[in-house]
């Protein structure tokens, strides 16, 4: 079967399969195809559906059945991250304590996808419950980057971003506590979009921590399938009283002129160290929104300078995530990655300092409510540097060594504030490697931020950076 299917975008390929263009079954067999050829380097996607092909002649049935409704997403493969509920599937989220643990139901992002008519590839691989910044775990190995197996593709989405990127799937949900959607996708060259707190609901995601900091949100290969899979998963869920009922996304507005936005930007600071070449990537973008008559302005964010966003977030992972997990690891840490035990052997934050990370967090959240009173969108890196090399316990920024989870320096502060933020593909590294930006709104202004996107898209050359030059190994 030829793969050109699978390189059409999601939105393509259901509209070509409801004008009845191509089959889902071709579409499917096109992605089984590519998983054949590109998986074995990649290890991205680490469970193949049982039924995908029996779903997709179904989907296909379907077509010609007038009493069948047909979706918005009928007869489009999905891949979703392993550690979200499937029912009949185990969640392992990359834990051998977790390994053969079966969902008993359906996330309710899944439900909503299924609903919608896409059918279910496999999953995909993340670290050991998705605490770390390199996708590679006990349980199923390690994932590569398809832009240079050498390299990371970031985590702990880092087996969605690859297998999206490679052309394995159209469209994937991964999840995000500190970055972990929004840096593998700057990593791999695609779009991954950190909804608002509160707008996609995180029941079924394993493990049930950091409840206030953890997204579900898509990933995809144009801003067009963003939208489109944000539609279908958003909504309340009354398992998750963060899950409010809010006003859809409107999304028919993507090509709208943003001429009369206020943009401010910021390239290295209060994030440093920020390379050289992220920071000519960000100001690059700049220019195309003075092209496009934006009000611009550059921003410092000095109110970030003494409230600590990396302690404050490690404080809070540390204390709830050993309320939340330390029973299940009592007895077992040999089992652990060591990743997790690295994490286990840092001294555990006191009372007080917990207190304080949780007050810090409230004025990290503050401070950029005021700072939204006056502007429509922020501009940012997404991540420090472009992907490191596997297995690099320091990030090296321009000669500069600093700790491996600087790499969420310019992300998990929206994590904090639950603010919606999309990383899309930019530019590239001198290494060649894919570098993104990334573009924060208010919240749940995600309508915003994705008409934004789209804009940039648009007029640059990023079809070319997402669709070029991936090595096929």
């Amino acid at each position: 079967m030829d793969t050109f299917l699978s390189k059409l975008d999601a939105t393509e390929m259901a509209s070509k399969v409801a004008n009845k263009d191509i089959s889902p079954v071709e579409l499917m067999q096109s992605h089984l195809d590519q998983i054949d050829r590109l998986n074995p380097s990649l290890n991205s996607i680490v469970k193949l559906a049982d039924d995908a092909i029996d779903r997709a002649k179904e989907a296909e049935n379907d077509l010609y059945d007038s009493r069948s409704e047909i979706g918005p997403l009928h007869g489009v493969p999905y891949t979703i991250k392993d550690s979200i509920d499937i029912k009949g599937y185990r969640t392992s989220s990359g834990s051998l304590l977790t390994s053969s643990n079966m969902a008993t139901k359906n996330a309710p992002v899944v439900d909503r996808l299924k609903n919608a008519g896409g059918i279910l590839l496999g999953k995909t691989n993340t670290p050991e419950f998705t605490l770390w910044w390199e996708t590679d775990n006990k349980v199923f190995g390690r994932t590569n980057n398809p832009w240079d197996l050498t390299r990371t593709p970031g985590g702990s989405s880092g087996g969605e971003a690859a297998a999206i990127a490679a052309f394995l799937s159209p469209v994937g949900i991964g999840s995000d506590s500190g970055g972990s959607i929004r840096v593998p996708a700057s990593y791999c060259g695609i779009f991954g979009l950190k909804p608002t707190h509160g707008r996609v609901p995180i029941t079924g995601h394993v493990p049930f921590t950091l409840t206030e900091h953890t997204h579900i949100g898509p990933m995809a290969r144009s801003t067009k399938d963003i939208a489109l899979a944000l539609n279908v998963i958003e909504g309340p869920d009354s398992s998750d009283h963060y899950a409010i009922n809010m006003p859809l996304t409107k999304t028919n507005n993507l090509e709208n002129s943003i001429s009369d936005l206020k943009i401010a930007w910021y390239s290295d600071e209060p994030f440093q160290p920020i390379s050289q070449s992220v920071k000519s990537v960000v100001e690059n973008a700049i220019l195309m929104f003075r092209d496009m008559n934006c009000k611009i302005e550059k921003v410092n964010l000095d109110f970030l300078s003494t409230l600590d966003t990396m302690g404050t977030s490690g404080k809070i992972a540390a204390v709830e995530g050993n309320r939340d997990l330390g029973p299940l690891f009592k007895g077992k840490e040999d089992l652990l990655s060591v990743s997790m035990q690295r994490r286990l052997s840092i001294p555990q934050p006191s009372h007080e300092e917990y207190l304080q990370a949780l007050l810090n967090r409230q004025k990290i959240r503050q401070g950029f409510m005021n700072l939204f009173k006056d502007i429509d969108i922020l501009i940012g890196p997404a991540s420090p540097v472009s992907a490191p090399k596997h297995n690099e316990v320091d990030l090296n920024v321009d000669g500069v060594l600093t700790h491996g989870r600087t790499a969420l320096m310019s992300t998990l502060v929206y994590d904090l504030t639950g603010a919606p933020a999309i990383s899309i593909p930019w530019s590239k590294d001198k290494n060649g490697m894919p570098i993104g930006i990334q573009i924060i709104g208010r919240h749940f202004d995600e309508s915003t931020v994705l008409n934004v996107a789209y804009q940039l898209e648009r007029i640059s050359n990023i079809r070319q950076i997402t669709y070029s030059e991936i090595k096929q190994n």
